[in-house]
């Protein structure tokens, strides 16, 4: 039991106390990380492009304008994302800047900014879980979000992406989802959305799931049309505000893989479709039902119809670059193809979560919370069920899958400990924890035992790809005048984040033709290479030898350029240029 003042306190200052947890688990990773942070050491090729993206704008680059021109210069390329998210890292940047310099405000910056979204995680959880679990439950949502390996990534410093912020978004729409105020919680979940569709497309399945869920509430119950109104409302009005702040001059054709006028002509009739049927709210279920069938089809049937461009891939990418780049990209894989060591710590949490919101579901049928559990179980069922389509599903899976491990802990905890066999009492409640955490308990068991050990060979990749991205190994180019560098694609946006080099391509499908010509220049002849680097106004050449994009070249194309490079061939009109004895990067000048 607990005691009577706490529990008061645990009610009354919830939020408070909430907050000050983030505070501290925000201080505590600031801290952890402070190595890397000092050394902007942004893992991800996103993370890069984000800061760039913000730097362009502060240096004078206009709002409407995401082309970014150091890579593929001097025409360079559009992003797909919106600014939305350069504002908190941007006003940080700003913020800190009179106070200790430039450089110190950049690094700093982005080792705060990924922590500000999750204190709205916290509180979206808590929110929930608190609603349908019990109003003292909401510190143990906490400690299973900190279990959550995937989801906290999202949030480490230097993780100055978006998919924080969308996670974030998702967290707020389950809240919205189980609010027992109609209104109130549907004009959260159109908010959330239309914030999260602004952003990127990343979390449309989520909206869409969201949308559908409201609409299966209000077939069933027709007190829910206010919740479904407001939430239309929300949203077509969100997407057409979204649209017109952020959306960039490059989104203003019929693209597919942002909120340009493609999806949000979508959002906007539907906002429009599922606001008429709220207003209508015709008594009898089964003609509901026959008017949700009918909006789904309109905005099905329009789709296809109007926008027959998107009925494929978002990206809108070439045959070829969907078989050579696209397809391989790991995270777009199902997680199933992913090695044991991967994939179990990121899909154990979710089938967790499944179970437990199933088991809440069963519990609280017939009862005023059993809607909601559905609503929940739902969600996180799709989310489990998007991991096999995309690994990129585990964080907002594991998110997701919080406030059911949280309610199997709250039954099956106090349970055991009133058991009157000791045995029970202790290591049924250690067995209870280790699967409500499972999460932590699979990824320390992967870390600390001999389960699935990568091979010498994906050491030597590994080791390799996370050395040569770091400021120590990029830092010395800059003793060479600034000029435009030919390297590997996943290494372009930190060339140019770190050194005042600008390079060709950066994984990005609006890059498309950059990333096929970095291919074809790698996979072929010598002389092949020499011309596309000519084309590209390219004079440096810089490898990274046994970086995981690397070994493609060198099983794709034996006795290619790139695979003569790595059997040390020479040419003449390449010279090597000097670099510091223990780099693990190799640097040419391309003569001409």
């Amino acid at each position: 039991m607990i005691d009577g003042t706490v529990a008061r306190t645990l009610d009354r200052d919830w939020v408070r106390l909430s907050l000050i947890a983030w505070v501290g688990i925000a201080i505590y990773y600031v801290a952890q990380r402070w190595t890397g942070i000092h050394y902007l050491q942004l893992g991800d090729t996103d993370d890069n492009m984000r800061l760039m993206q913000v730097r362009a704008w502060l240096g004078g680059q206009g709002w409407y304008d995401l082309r970014q021109y150091r890579l593929n210069p001097p025409l360079g390329f559009d992003m797909h994302w919106s600014r939305l998210v350069d504002l908190p890292l941007a006003g940080l940047i700003v913020l800190l800047r009179p106070f200790v310099g430039p450089r110190e405000a950049e690094m700093l910056a982005c080792g705060i900014a990924p922590l500000l979204p999750l204190g709205i995680v916290l509180l979206g959880l808590g929110a929930t879980v608190r609603r349908l679990v019990s109003v003292y439950a909401w510190p143990l949502g906490i400690v299973l979000l900190l279990c959550c390996s995937a989801t906290m990534l999202m949030y480490m410093p230097e993780r100055i992406d978006h998919h924080g912020w969308q996670l974030a978004m998702l967290s707020l729409a389950v809240a919205g989802l189980s609010d027992p105020k109609g209104a109130r919680g549907g004009a959260i979940v159109g908010v959330a959305s239309a914030v999260s569709l602004t952003i990127g497309l990343e979390m449309l399945p989520y909206a869409a799931l969201a949308g559908s869920i409201l609409t299966l509430r209000w077939i069933w119950d027709r007190s829910e049309a206010p919740r479904l109104a407001i939430y239309a409302l929300c949203l077509g009005a969100g997407s057409g505000l979204g649209y017109a702040l952020f959306a960039s001059y490059a989104d203003a054709v019929l693209r597919c893989d942002a909120l340009t006028p493609v999806w949000l002509s979508v959002m906007v009739l539907a906002g429009a479709l599922l606001f008429a049927m709220g207003w209508a709210n015709p008594a009898n279920r089964w003609v509901r039902l026959g008017l949700a069938i009918a909006a789904g089809a309109i905005i099905v049937v329009g789709f296809a119809l109007v926008f027959p461009q998107c009925l494929g891939r978002p990206e809108q990418a070439s045959p070829e670059l969907q078989e050579n780049w696209l397809n391989m990209i790991r995270e777009a894989k199902p997680i199933y193809s992913h090695p044991f060591r991967v994939a179990f710590p990121v899909a154990v949490m979710p089938i967790v979560g499944v179970i437990g919101a199933a088991v809440a579901t069963w519990r609280a049928r017939g009862t005023a919370l059993g809607g909601a559990w559905a609503t929940v179980l739902l969600f996180v069922t799709g989310a489990a069920l998007l991991l096999l389509w995309q690994a990129r599903a585990g964080p907002a899976a594991q998110m997701l899958s919080v406030p059911g491990a949280v309610a199997l802990g709250w039954l099956l905890i106090p349970m055991l400990q009133g058991s009157r066999s000791a045995l029970v009492r202790v290591l049924g409640t250690a067995a209870a924890i280790v699967l409500i955490g499972s999460g932590l308990f699979a990824g320390l068991a992967i870390r600390f035992l001999p389960i699935d050990r990568p091979s010498k060979r994906v050491q030597i990749i590994d080791r390799a790809s996370g050395q040569c991205p770091t400021m120590t190994a990029l830092r010395p180019l800059d003793r060479y005048p600034a000029q435009t560098i030919f390297s590997f694609i996943d290494l372009g946006p930190r060339i140019i984040t770190i050194t005042h080099h600008d390079a060709i391509a950066g994984p990005y499908h609006r890059n498309g033709a950059a990333i096929l010509d970095v291919q074809h220049a790698f996979s072929g002849s010598p002389e092949n290479f020499r011309a596309i680097a000519k084309r590209h106004g390219a004079t440096l050449l810089l490898v990274c030898p046994n970086m995981a994009e690397s070994t493609i070249y060198r099983v794709r194309a034996p006795g290619g350029f790139y695979d003569q490079l790595a059997h040390r061939k020479t040419f003449d009109w390449l010279e090597e240029l000097p670099m510091p004895a223990k780099s693990p990067l190799r640097l040419w000048r391309i003569k001409g």
